[in-house]
């Protein structure tokens, strides 16, 4: 048996003495399990809460959309690539999307909305979850002019609407070429619109968005009916998206952005990364501090066995040796302290996950917090433990005097 480690091993689980020596030692892998613990459990529930995010964005953003480089508007008649975008293997749906910020007026209330146009593939393939009707697809326009709207909730109860009252949604949008006019007639064209229903997806969302008919939108903007903002792709399960997006861009050349749905929601998901990136610093701080408990306890341990150092140096063992033994005796305690943290983090995780035992509150979108494992967070805090754990220990028995 390796001499280091078997040495080592006696001074962490020997029932026989117990010293107040022992008992630092003890508090220091305690420190570093709770350390370890806390940082799974908070990475895990930031796992969670990105993924409830990223669902509900999901149910809104495409999973993959084409905007110009240049200028608000494309075309897609006249030598656009479309029969390419359709033929890419992985892509399954094209929808044709006009978005443009609009002001509308219900009875005495009125909101600045972003209008989104859509054509009839949308809908089915967005997942808008209605909450007046179980339709599933709402019939947008018909070719007499008539047309209707799907609201935000947010935008539905600020603007007061009454789903028993026909009163129509007034629609504003500034014409592409006119100045500052004398009247609205002037600097907007206008439409009216029914509104059907509306949905709910995140607070953001909700308080920003309308859905229309494309050809609603495209009369409200003067557009082709071939032109539009951006094209949705719905995308075979099978496939990546990082496959597709590439073959994509490929395909388009320079002239377009091809972007997926993180693309789409770059502020959130910085924001998300860097806190989450900020709460692992912080938590790594407790960890930190705990390695460094090691310090004192290796440095008591080493003074309180003098004696059995002095004892096998006179059998023949040398000062390396003996520090290989609290070096060994150092990461014991750091890897014993950080398999516990994990063990317990994994199975409170679990019971979270199982359970919901830890509760939100009622005005929430899910009743308890939601829980995501993932091997790489394992991996990091393994990986962050062990290495200052091994910096700590290293320190100390470099500077031992034997």
């Amino acid at each position: 048996m390796n001499l280091p480690f078997f040495v080592a091993r006696r001074y962490l689980f020997s029932r026989k003495r117990k010293t107040i020596i022992n008992v630092i030692s003890w508090i220091s892998l305690i420190g570093i399990a709770v350390g370890s613990m806390a940082l799974i459990m908070v990475l895990s529930v930031y796992n969670g809460i990105g993924n409830l995010t990223q669902s509900l964005f999901n149910v809104f953003d495409p999973e993959i959309v084409i905007e110009a480089r240049e200028g608000k508007s494309f075309h897609t008649a006249d030598g656009f690539p479309m029969d390419k975008i359709k033929n890419t293997e992985g892509v399954v749906g094209v929808s044709e999307i006009v978005e443009e910020n609009a002001w509308v007026i219900y009875k005495q209330n009125e909101q600045i909305l972003m209008l989104r146009g859509v054509d009839r593939n949308y809908l089915h393939n967005s997942g808008l979850q209605y909450k007046l009707s179980d339709t599933l697809n709402y019939d947008l326009g018909d070719d007499n002019g008539n047309y209707g709207i799907l609201l935000g909730g947010n935008l539905y109860w600020v603007l007061g609407v009454n789903y028993l009252d026909a009163t129509p949604l007034v629609v504003h949008i500034p014409k592409r070429k006119a100045g500052i006019g004398l009247t609205i007639d002037d600097a907007f064209n206008t439409q009216y619109a029914t509104v059907l229903d509306f949905f709910s997806v995140q607070s953001e969302i909700d308080s920003k968005y309308g859905v229309a008919d494309i050809g609603f939108v495209r009369s409200l903007l003067d557009y082709s009916d071939d032109e539009v903002t951006m094209l949705a792709l719905t995308l075979d399960e099978k496939h990546s998206v990082e496959k597709v997006k590439e073959s994509l861009r490929s395909a388009l050349g320079d002239k377009y952005w091809v972007k997926d749905r993180f693309e789409q929601q770059p502020l959130y998901y910085k924001i998300y990364s860097s806190e989450r990136l900020g709460i692992y610093l912080i938590l790594s701080l407790i960890i930190l501090i705990a390695s460094l408990s090691l310090i004192a306890s290796l440095s008591l341990l080493i003074i309180d066995k003098r004696d059995d150092n002095r004892l096998m140096q006179c059998l023949g063992a040398t000062k390396s040796t003996l520090r290989r033994i609290f070096f060994v005796e150092g990461v014991l305690i750091s890897v014993v302290g950080v398999f516990i943290g994990l063990a317990a983090g994994f199975v409170l995780c679990f019971l979270q996950q199982q359970f919901g035992i830890v509760k939100m509150g009622d005005n929430f979108i899910v009743e308890a917090f939601p829980v995501a494992m993932r091997f790489a967070d394992f991996a990091s805090v393994f990986a962050l433990v062990l290495v200052l754990s091994m910096a700590s220990v290293w320190f100390t028995v470099r500077r031992a005097k034997f």
